[in-house]
């Protein structure tokens, strides 16, 4: 099945039953997540989800689930470099966290078509270069195999009979992922309950560091979700989130390796060259090693290609982010800036038990 085939699954509509409104783990005056109109989320339909998440009988050969790359404990995220997918293959790129993606105005690293979490799981669904779930041609195989008496038991308190389909799995799944919020860190205790002692003298004065002019942090990883990538109900319009940050200059004139060249590679505009979304910086602390190659072992190494105005060659890119212009720092202000950053987990939302895998998981065939 190509994965446009397999997008056409989510233009169905579904029955789904009267239920008890969803109930958002978000502090009071913040905006509400836009969710698809065909895929109202549920307490019924997130239980079903997270089962799904972490059933590796998703996966075409049974070697591998969703939350084989998206390990709570690492902020929905992978410690590794690169991932692999189900065949053993190594993946084109770092895993990307799964927080506070609800709020997301686009998905992967370098996609700007992709503007659910229903359109972009048939990527990894369904991909064949390189096989990541491995579903293609198999699809109908694999539903057989959630046809037992438990799951048709969640399918019937998610959607109000016992069907089960792809569509009802991806959208189960999409609500799952929306539910993963995160705002209990130090950080949301100083800035939103006002708490003046959330955060120490270190930790505000990189506070102050990252929302200033001379480091310029904020300018691809602002608003209250640390990311320019960010659309909800306060925020309709769809900012271009995506950014050339000099890691790579392989001809002098601002190429990026073959491997992977970012947005160019989507959208074949010169001008896309080594651009990638800013991820949210929720959570970074868990999410090591960081940006789409994973090249980057430490928060500490990212702030200093930062200030150093790029990595290598980079640093001369002609086509790399104005933003990324470089600046100087004292050992004392990156210990600061550090410390900020760490003050942005959530060490609730990453030991919350309502994200982990069911102690007890429903029976697959």
């Amino acid at each position: 099945m190509t994965l446009i085939i397999a997008i056409a699954f989510l233009s169905q509509t579904s029955c789904t039953p009267k239920q008890q409104q969803f109930e958002w783990q978000i502090p009071p005056g913040f905006p509400l997540p836009e969710v698809p109109a065909n895929n109202p989320i549920t307490q019924a339909k997130v239980n079903l989800g997270k089962a799904l998440f972490y059933e590796p009988a998703l996966s075409g050969n049974r070697a591998m689930s969703c939350a084989t790359c998206h390990d709570p404990a690492h902020a929905f995220s992978e410690p590794k470099a690169l991932s692999s997918g189900s065949t053993g293959k190594i993946l084109q790129r770092n895993a990307l966290a799964l927080v506070n993606v609800a709020y997301n105005s686009n998905f992967t690293w370098a996609h700007s078509g992709l503007s659910s979490i229903e359109q972009q799981m048939m990527i990894p669904l369904f991909s064949e270069s390189p096989i990541e779930m491995g579903l293609s041609g198999q699809q109908y195989e694999v539903i057989k195999r959630f046809q037992t008496e438990d799951y048709e038991t969640l399918f019937e308190q998610a959607w109000g009979d016992k069907t089960i389909t792809l569509d009802r799995m991806v959208k189960s799944i999409a609500s799952f992922v929306r539910s993963l919020t995160s705002f209990d860190s130090p950080f949301d205790e100083y800035a939103y309950r006002a708490n003046d002692d959330a955060l120490n003298e270190s930790e505000l004065r990189g506070l102050d560091l990252f929302f200033s002019e001379r480091l310029e942090c904020f300018h691809c990883h602002g608003g209250f979700n640390f990311t320019q990538s960010s659309k909800h109900e306060f925020q309709p319009l769809d900012l271009r989130p995506f950014h050339n940050t000099a890691l790579y200059n392989e001809d002098g004139v601002g190429s990026y390796p073959l491997r992977d060249q970012g947005l160019y590679e989507q959208s074949l505009n010169a001008n896309d060259m080594g651009r990638f979304r800013a991820p949210t910086l929720r959570n970074i602390e868990y999410t090591a090693p960081y940006m789409h190659d994973g090249s980057v072992a430490t928060l500490r190494d990212l702030i200093q290609i930062y200030a150093d105005g790029g990595r290598e060659t980079g640093v001369t890119s002609p086509i790399k982010s104005p933003f990324i212009s470089g600046f100087e720092l004292t050992q004392q202000e990156s210990d600061d800036l550090l410390a900020f950053l760490h003050s942005l987990s959530d060490k609730k939302f990453i030991n919350n038990p309502s994200h982990h895998a069911p102690i007890n998981p429903p029976k697959v065939n």
